[in-house]
């Protein structure tokens, strides 16, 4: 393999990505989620459990989350020594070249620990502080995406874009769950209040590929509230490319309060009706 190893990047602060390091930074993503699928599709232990817990008992961590993200990190790390981490199992490092990559190891631990199918590996690119490359890949559906900053986003080579809007009463809406008590009621609350204004709602349990099924046009449009950056960073880019409008209260972009992805016409309709429903907060 050709070593794309450098010491840093040679562009500024200033300077946006130029499309020679998005074409670099997209290789690397798209081998290190394909590795990881890989190990977590193939080596998954039949008596796989729970290795530690977060927020509750119920939010969950498996030996296998750890072992995806230690070997993305190896991998980013032997090629691009100089960039810095963000990782939902720990990883957290700033370095030197401009270059941030975010990464959920296993984003839909609950259904990787059940043998469901809708769990992914998910990373994205940042170049100081803008994301610029987005991968998930999904190894039990055969499917990955992948988007790049101002070069549309695409699914196994084929190029995306979201569904033409429908009026709100007949959109398909996915959307989450937290895994604390409080949240979860109030995140009912709001689901109770919004299923009559739609025409059906989804839980997939993976945010990551609920963002890509607005941008492939299985879901008219997704919300969530309290999802953190590695769960959003690679999907949000690629709903977005795909031409879904993405953010999260008025005027916000999408953050731990609130995310949503939708087409224009139903996100323009959602967003305010989530905002009434008191959608990002507890």
């Amino acid at each position: 393999m050709t070593d794309t190893s450098r010491s840093d990047t040679s562009q500024s602060a200033s300077e946006p990505a130029d499309d020679a390091l998005k074409a670099e930074l997209l290789t690397l993503a798209q081998e290190a989620a394909t590795r990881a699928g890989a190990l977590l599709r193939d080596g998954r232990p039949a008596d796989l459990g729970v290795a530690a817990t977060k927020t509750s008992p119920i939010d969950v961590v498996t030996e296998m989350d750890l072992a995806s993200e230690k070997l993305i990190t190896g991998f980013l790390t032997e090629h691009r020594p100089h960039d810095g981490f963000l990782g939902e199992e720990g990883a957290s490092s700033t370095g030197s070249s401009g270059v941030r990559w975010v990464i959920d190891p296993v984003d839909g631990t609950v259904n990787y620990l059940y043998g469901r199918p809708d769990w992914a590996v998910s990373i994205a690119a940042e170049f100081h502080g803008e994301r610029v490359v987005g991968v998930v890949a999904a190894p039990v559906r055969g499917e990955t995406w992948h988007a790049v900053s101002g070069q549309g986003a695409f699914l196994d080579g084929h190029r995306l874009r979201c569904r033409p809007s429908p009026p709100l009463e007949q959109a398909l809406i996915g959307t989450g769950f937290g895994y604390v008590t409080e949240r979860r009621v109030a995140q009912a609350a709001v689901a109770q209040e919004l299923v009559p204004r739609v025409r059906d709602i989804r839980r997939g349990g993976s945010a990551a590929i609920d963002l890509c099924d607005v941008a492939t046009g299985r879901l008219d449009g997704f919300y969530e509230r309290g999802l953190n950056p590695w769960d959003l960073a690679a999907g949000e880019l690629i709903a977005r490319e795909a031409g879904a409008v993405t953010g999260g209260r008025p005027g916000t972009p999408a953050d731990g309060d609130l995310t949503i992805a939708a087409s224009p016409g139903v996100f323009d309709a959602l967003q305010p009706l989530l905002e009434r429903l008191g959608a990002w907060h507890d």
